[in-house]
């Protein structure tokens, strides 16, 4: 008997740099442009300030896509940062934030971005005292089933929402330059807060924040047609768009609300579109927003799913979430896995007062630690591997990964100091992980996260037909 495609198959590069470029902008520009800008004003003394904290947010994130750059061309992998810590620390460190990241980082994004969804989808559709929860949990199954189906169904979905997505922000800032309005009513005089450099650095968070995401390019390098000459064009290409919605965005959110008025605005972009056109440019733009979070909430889950295909290459346990779905081209069983755990911290999410916050508090410490981690990665294997060909070198090595290094790390000490007891819990979570390290696949002579054999299976080495 024939064994089944989805036992034998690999991931296949499909993707263009067209797609993988729109999947990394859809990733990013999602809800946090809708969220953030009022409370980056609060903590800005000027205009020119405000504007420059969105062109410095899009400079750190030039630094940290420049570095991913290397790392991915060098060793392009659909397991993407779990891959590169495999190769730089060993398995066991790759094998945590495989955990971290199906337990804390990625599944906790995805919650939160579906709490974002359920929000705004509420104001045009209410369900009753559970709609957030109930539109957050129906979007991550609709979303999963749609990528189970095929890597190439959901490229087709992903580039036609994002699409949609940028034309809504586009019209924002057309609106906003251009077209203007009546000036906003003037809102009663607001505190900006402290001035001084702990107030410019909660603005840089909030920023940060709202370019979150970027990173999730790399686990495309498996899919990418010629990734090792590709992946820095995905990624520079990508950065450099996402500025420019950024920083356009948030130009002509100014221009209409003033920066008192960002202060007081709770919905900038209703805000903003009902100055300038009215309620019907207040229901649009509430629309964009459940486009924009459909967008990155499907991005996200697409490639999520891609590290639990890695780190169970890796185990024991769980052996059928090592296999790649051949007919759909996807990682099947990591999709529904990733799915389960996500609807967990749903209904977690929604005993609290703010989901949303609630899971951003989950994931910011866990997510920080182990990107600085990455950032040093990128000097373990330039050290340990000399003689490797480097498709893409980053520029002004070694101060180009310092200074994303010592961003992480003060983020990570940021986000430690200014989220609630969810940073406790999910570091808890990270460190209830450990227990997995006993379930280690030992692998003699073989590099980390590279295909080993499972008993029962038949691998792709020794496929035949």
């Amino acid at each position: 008997m024939q064994n089944p495609p989805s036992s034998r198959s690999e991931p296949q590069p499909i993707l263009s740099v067209f797609d993988a470029v729109i999947i990394m902008v859809g990733i990013v520009v999602g809800i946090g442009i809708f969220k953030t800008p009022s409370l980056v004003a609060g903590n800005v003394e000027s205009e020119f300030a405000f504007i420059a904290t969105w062109l410095v947010g899009g400079l750190v994130t030039l630094i940290g896509a420049l570095c991913y750059a290397e790392l991915a061309a060098a060793h392009p992998h659909a397991g993407g940062e779990y891959h590169f810590l495999s190769r730089a620390f060993g398995r066991p460190v790759a094998m945590l934030f495989g955990w971290a990241r199906g337990s804390v980082i990625q599944t906790g994004a995805i919650a939160a971005v579906a709490f974002v969804l359920g929000d705004y989808a509420t104001q045009l559709w209410p369900l009753g005292p559970h709609s957030t929860a109930i539109y957050a949990a129906l979007a991550i199954l609709l979303l999963t089933g749609l990528n189970i189906v095929g890597t190439v169904q959901s490229k087709r979905t992903q580039i036609a929402i994002t699409f949609v997505e940028i034309g809504a922000i586009g019209a924002i800032i057309l609106l906003g330059l251009f077209v203007g309005g009546e000036p906003a009513a003037a809102p009663p005089a607001s505190d900006p807060g402290s001035t001084g450099g702990a107030a410019l650095g909660m603005a840089m968070i909030f920023v940060l924040l709202t370019y979150g995401g970027w990173n999730e390019a790399a686990y495309l390098s498996g899919e990418l047609r010629d990734a090792p000459r590709k992946i820095a064009q995905v990624l520079v290409i990508g950065t450099a768009v996402i500025t420019t919605l950024y920083v356009l965005a948030n130009i002509a959110l100014l221009d209409i609300l003033g920066l008192e008025g960002l202060r007081a605005s709770s919905a900038v972009a209703t805000d903003m579109m009902r100055a300038v056109a009215g309620e019907p440019g207040a229901l649009l733009v509430s629309v964009a927003i459940v486009a924009a979070a459909f967008s990155t909430l499907n991005a996200t889950i697409f490639t999520g799913a891609r590290v639990y295909y890695a780190m169970a290459r890796d185990l024991t346990l769980l052996p059928r979430v090592a296999e790649w779905d051949a007919r759909g081209r996807t990682p099947a069983n990591g999709l529904v896995l990733q799915a389960v755990v996500a609807l967990l911290l749903v209904v977690l999410g929604s005993a609290t007062r703010d989901g949303f916050q609630a899971m951003v508090d989950y994931t910011a410490p866990v997510f920080w630690a182990f990107l600085l981690l990455v950032g040093i990665a990128l000097f373990v294997l330039r050290w340990r591997e000399p003689d490797r060909e480097l498709p893409f070198r980053v520029p002004l090595y070694p101060l180009t990964p310092i200074l994303f290094c010592l961003s992480c790390a003060y983020m990570l000490h940021a986000s430690l100091a200014y989220t609630g007891r969810g940073a406790l819990l999910g570091l808890a979570v990270v460190a209830a992980g450990a227990p997995l390290l006993l379930f280690r696949r030992p692998i003699a002579g073989a590099p980390a996260s590279e295909p080993v054999p499972v008993p029962g299976r038949l691998q792709p080495a020794a496929a035949s037909d």
